[in-house]
């Protein structure tokens, strides 16, 4: 009889509830262990009974061979004394516990669903639905935890024998993997108000986006609206239906050899752009690309790109009905102007028609919204822009000591939320803007979800300190204490939990605009800052902004009020003004005048808006038609600028367009003798 130890082993990580049990009841066989694995919630836990060799050489394979596309975050092992006596290793049913919880983002489809979807002999040969212990569908279908398939929108589809056995056999890839069908017994695609469902579906939807048409095709966390990327009229419709001449597509590129053709790809943003969490990534066009039309990012040398990475997309790409697709999609958000992404039918069918010529959908429930996350790099290292499908909810985890339960609401433009629970910090997929009633309904809902799966009771909420922001009303009617936070103090507390700092740090946060504590508005500030408070030791020079909400989109309102403010001359102003051709001679005193009087004006420290102004005077753009517009512009300007400098002393500088900025600056410097 062999000599045996038993030991408990507790594992927190951090993708999913469903893959893990699989892994260690394979690593059990392999050594011979006897004992359990139960998924608790928060973590799982195993009993392993064995010699001790074979229980430690189990333990090492749990740290170092643990699940594809998994991390362990912490591990815990106890000697267990006169444990009863275990004849083999069981997966045991799921219990639910207290502790602590990670909810698995959505996870794209890895390679092997991808190559059993396109082989013809398999029995999920082109089925949309793909997936396995390692990929698909996992906080966008979760009802509570545990993660098991009687708490997903996937308890609507029994499944087949076959597919049974598979969940059910340690030695299958599908082992106890949650949300596992085929096309037998999996969700079905359709189009909304037509006849045609799945094949002939999404051949009709291929034929339309070959033919230059638009369409709606429901993924993942919700809808986006495609067209043929490549289609220079059937992107200017979709700008013209959508109402957005000048804002940035998303495109989705069919693989990434479509991507190097266009792009300049780094070893690094290959391995972001191709990996489980396959985000937007902002890259650099190549100056050959003749693939993407212009309107796809008008004025724009960066494109957002990302890879397929629900099985539906990569249909609308491949399938065998003999049509040719190209091969890059415009993939943008389902939504109207300021509204969240459509995740259903019915609000595809209200938002969604008038843009599209048909609507892809399928019938499996999205719980929880969740837009595509985006990135960008400098210096070879990526930074999040947009934190969302992939990526969210994992928790930031930091070393201060702090125990209780926070919900902090987040801010007006571009919202997502966060809920604290001791020291881990969950923050929300991307929610929106709070200026549409609809998005802040999405808003009230999604916490509600969030508290739900997280198992939180929020002591407190936090809120920013502007008074008219719809997130603050949202804030104050949950009747919690609320805590108010000055915005730029915000931004600098969220880098250091990024970065689990607790020191005193020295805080630079620059953005368009913020309530300052003093009731003015900020916007470019230098924060002596602790986990305590702030004291405000530096800022862009203050200036009077005039034009109320106008002057976050026309620049040239900021332009005209910073010469008045640093000429201090009204006719002088008017001169420099009409040199610049920034407005009329009548626009340019109603400035002046509204500013001498103090009406709709606010004294200002705002870099966006210092940006949006100097934009507005080297001629680049004097209004906006979306958020950050004018300084998007002014950046890329100053790129190319940079780069025909450093080529001056190769060939002849030749660009007129950066030759009239040159003029106007030296307009500027004989004007206002600016150094």
């Amino acid at each position: 009889m062999r000599e045996e130890i038993t030991r408990q082993i507790r594992v927190v990580w951090n993708r999913g509830r469903g893959r893990f049990r699989p892994t260690v009841s394979r690593h059990a066989a392999a050594r011979g262990i006897h004992g359990n694995v139960c998924n608790k919630g928060p973590y799982v836990e195993i009993y392993a009974q064995g010699p001790e060799e074979a229980v430690s050489g189990f333990i090492s394979d749990i740290e170092n061979r643990p699940p594809k596309r998994a991390a362990i975050l912490k591990i815990n092992v106890e000697n267990i004394e006169n444990s009863e006596r275990y004849t083999q290793f069981d997966i045991i049913e799921s219990e639910k516990t207290k502790g602590e919880i990670f909810v698995s983002p959505d996870i794209a489809i890895c390679e092997e669903c991808k190559e059993e979807m396109f082989d013809p002999k398999n029995r999920r040969y082109l089925h949309p639905f793909i997936n396995c212990t390692c990929c698909g569908p996992r906080l966008t279908i979760l009802d509570s935890l545990p993660y098991d398939r009687e708490r997903t929108s996937m308890k609507e589809f029994p499944m087949c024998p076959d597919c049974a056995k598979e969940y059910n056999a340690p030695a299958t890839r599908r082992y106890d993997a949650q949300p596992v069908c085929c096309n037998e017994c999996g969700p079905e695609v359709y189009l909304i108000g037509r006849e045609e469902r799945g094949r002939e579906a999404i051949t009709y939807a291929r034929k339309t986006i070959a033919g230059g048409g638009i369409v709606a095709i429901k993924g993942i966390g919700g809808f986006h609206l495609c067209c043929d990327a490549s289609n220079e009229t059937a992107v200017r419709k979709l700008r013209q239906l959508k109402r957005r001449p000048m804002k940035p597509f998303a495109v989705m590129a069919k693989n990434l050899e479509a991507v190097r053709k266009e792009c300049e790809v780094s070893a690094e943003q290959t391995r972001i752009l191709d990996g489980h969490q396959k985000p937007i990534l902002l890259l650099d066009k190549k100056k050959e690309a003749k693939i993407l039309c212009p309107s796809v990012a008008p004025g724009n040398p960066k494109v957002g790109v990302m890879l397929p990475y629900a099985p539906v997309q990569l249909l609308i790409f491949r399938y065998d009905d003999g049509i040719k697709m190209p091969e890059f999609l415009v993939m943008t958000s389902g939504n109207t102007s300021g509204a969240p992404i459509c995740r259903d039918d019915r609000e595809a069918e209200a938002e969604l028609s008038g843009f599209c010529d048909c609507m892809l959908s399928h019938d499996r429930k999205i719980r929880i919204r969740a837009d595509d996350s985006v990135m960008d790099f400098y210096e070879n290292k990526p930074y999040m822009i947009r934190r969302s499908r992939g990526y969210a909810p994992l928790p930031f985890m930091v070393s201060t000591p702090y125990r209780g339960q926070v919900l902090a609401i987040g801010g007006e433009l571009k919202n997502s939320f966060c809920i604290g629970v001791d020291n881990r910090f969950y923050p929300s997929p991307y929610v929106g803007d709070l200026e549409d009633l609809r998005t802040v309904k999405a808003l009230r809902e999604t916490v509600g979800r969030m508290e739900t799966l997280l198992e939180v009771e929020p002591e407190i909420v936090c809120c920013d300190m502007h008074p008219k922001y719809n997130s603050v009303m949202v804030a104050e009617e949950l009747g919690l204490p609320v805590v108010k936070v000055q915005h730029h103090y915000a931004h600098i507390l969220s880098c250091m939990a990024e970065n689990d700092c607790a020191e005193q740090v020295i805080g630079v946060s620059f953005d368009g605009t913020g309530y300052g504590t003093d009731g003015t508005i900020w916007g470019g500030e230098i924060l002596l800052s602790d986990l305590d408070g702030f004291t405000r030791v530096g800022s862009v020079m203050p200036f009077l902004q005039v034009g109320g909400d106008a002057s976050s989109k026309e620049g040239w309102r900021i332009a005209v009020s910073l010469i008045y403010g640093m000429t201090g001359d009204r006719k002088k102003a008017a001169e420099i003004t009409e040199k610049l051709e920034l407005c009329t001679k009548q626009e340019a005193n109603v400035q002046f005048t509204m500013a001498d009087r103090k009406i709709n004006a606010v004294i200002s420290t705002s870099a966006g808006r210092l940006f949006d102004g100097v934009s507005a005077m080297l001629g680049i753009r004097r209004k906006s038609t979306f958020e950050g517009e004018a300084s998007m512009a002014l950046e890329f300007a100053a790129e190319e600028y940079r780069e025909t400098m450093l080529e001056k002393s190769k060939h002849k500088f030749r660009k007129l367009k950066n030759m009239v900025t040159i003029k106007r600056i030296q307009i500027l410097s004989i004007e206002m003798k600016i150094c």
